[in-house]
């Protein structure tokens, strides 16, 4: 609307000056004080008026700018025609409101706007006797002819545009829904249904990452966590009280660690842990507090027992290839747990 409303301006600008380089430059039926006065005076600030009055409008009854822009329009479009009415196409201008109305997709502005240009045109034939003579029987059959083709052809484009606008909605909801199921999708394919971290095949793309950003200086720290005795668990109280204890070391893992660090179910009950921007020892007090929290709770679904873990934990270090490290800390795991379990081994120390 806004825009609607500098095009206003433009034209108001463009026809004062049209006038003006007419007079100065060309043959003119006017003398000075009739073309400065009623010519190019009074017109100019009818319309300018006019257009202020629809800019006010936008500002102040929103509701109401629609009515008040192409009301703004026919008036001016009548200046027009009155003060050009000797070039004979020149009622042709009060067409252009009507395809204006349809960038907004309101049947009823259109028609709105088709009633107020021929309303205009009525008054201008009316009570404008010099534009009635200029006016032949045929330009008034004609006009009228114009008005009411272009008011249908309006309205059809902008049936046609709505169709199409519902189409492409339709198909924007469709592409989104599709999107949403393909990350849904995506986001099952890598974590792990149970825990909610990342699986198996997940943890090794990140490794691989985690293995190029440290070859560039961005060390990190992996750990390996075992729930201990989780064989004994799934014979004495059943795989779903396994996985109910699977779930719960899962879930203290994942309030533990930082959004930095990435937390995933490498298979079993055996969890794997890329822990970034932190030193040793950080990651050090990191899963020993895992550890340790795992070892205070209690478990209504073990009558009331603890659930412990062992962790084998080291730092990457170059030339280190993810095979090496990894087996590195998986040997240090396996001495967790045979130097009693409930703790961690790593390369600096055995808690």
């Amino acid at each position: 609307m806004r825009w609607f409303i500098w095009t206003y301006w433009l034209v108001i600008g463009a026809h004062f000056f049209a006038q003006l380089f007419s007079y100065l430059f060309l043959p003119y039926e006017a003398s000075a004080h009739q073309f400065y006065l009623h010519i190019l005076l009074y017109p100019t600030l009818l319309m300018s008026g006019v257009t202020a009055c629809a800019h006010f409008i936008l500002f102040k009854a929103g509701r109401y700018s629609f009515y008040s822009i192409f009301l703004a329009g026919t008036i001016i479009s009548m200046i027009i025609v009155h003060l050009n009415m000797d070039i004979r196409i020149i009622a042709a201008i009060m067409l252009l409101p009507i395809f204006a109305s349809i960038l907004f997709f309101r049947l009823n502005l259109t028609w709105f706007t088709a009633v107020l240009q021929a309303a205009g045109f009525s008054a201008l034939y009316v009570w404008d006797e010099g534009f009635r003579s200029f006016v032949t029987a045929f330009d008034l059959i004609a006009i009228v002819l114009f008005f009411v083709l272009s008011t249908v052809a309006a309205s059809y484009i902008i049936i046609s545009g709505r169709d199409l606008v519902f189409d492409l909605e339709a198909a924007m909801i469709a592409q989104q829904q599709l999107l949403v199921e393909n990350t849904v999708m995506s986001q099952r394919s890598k974590t792990d249904a149970l825990t909610n971290l990342y699986n198996h095949m997940s943890f090794h793309e990140f490794y691989e990452k985690a293995m190029e950003f440290a070859d560039r200086g961005a060390p990190f720290h992996l750990a390996l966590i075992d729930i201990d005795n989780f064989k004994s668990i799934n014979d004495t109280f059943g795989h779903r009280v396994g996985d109910t204890i699977l779930a719960n070391v899962a879930r203290v893992i994942k309030d533990r660690i930082s959004p930095a660090d990435i937390a995933s179910r490498y298979g079993g009950e055996e969890f794997a842990l890329l822990l970034f921007e932190q030193s040793f020892e950080e990651a050090h007090a990191l899963v020993d507090g895992i550890r340790s929290e795992l070892a205070k709770s209690r478990h209504p679904e073990l009558d009331g027992r603890a659930v412990t873990v062992s962790v084998g934990l080291k730092s990457y270090a170059n030339p280190y290839t993810k095979e090496k490290l990894f087996e590195d800390v998986d040997a240090l795991l396996y001495q967790a747990k045979r130097t009693g379990k409930n703790k961690i081994a790593s390369v600096a120390l055995i808690v």
